[in-house]
């Protein structure tokens, strides 16, 4: 249950700050309301790492991840802080998250399909498919116009 309520709190905070984040682009400019995200971003996390979780692991641990390409989290966050200001800009918060959310579905479902990045590897479920053929089918009914 607890990885469910954190899951929703996780999709309603994506909105807010996609929104946050596209009005700030408005006053300034992608890239720096980009940076601003992730040096906010980084500030708040390294302080809740200094208060929290400091003594379990400390800042050289990050020399020891085995696979290095795992390091890149940071840099594809630049490039989803763009990508979601200029979907937002260019859709509406609710369209953009929309098509947000099945990009991750099936990204993330590849993924386990095909095993990727260390993820155990799933068997193909045709329920999960159809799940898949619904959302899609569900942004096109978010679309229609009376």
């Amino acid at each position: 249950m607890w990885g469910f309520l954190v899951a929703l709190l996780s999709g309603a905070l994506m909105s807010i700050q996609g929104v946050f984040n596209t009005g700030v682009t408005k006053q300034t400019s992608t890239w720096l309301a980009s940076a601003w995200v992730a040096f906010s971003g980084f500030a708040v996390a390294f302080i809740l790492w200094i208060i929290f979780e400091r003594n379990q692991a400390g800042i050289m641990s990050l020399t020891k991840v085995d696979n290095k390409y795992m390091l890149l989290g940071g840099a594809i966050g630049a490039f989803i802080t763009w990508t979601v200001i200029k979907s937002m800009a260019a859709l509406g918060p609710a369209k953009a998250v929309l098509l947000i959310v099945i990009s991750q579905l099936l990204v993330a479902y590849l993924i386990e399909l095909m095993g990727l990045f260390g993820v155990e590897k799933q068997e193909f479920q045709l329920t999960k498919l159809f799940g898949m053929l619904i959302a899609i089918a569900g942004f096109f009914l978010f679309q229609w116009k009376k």
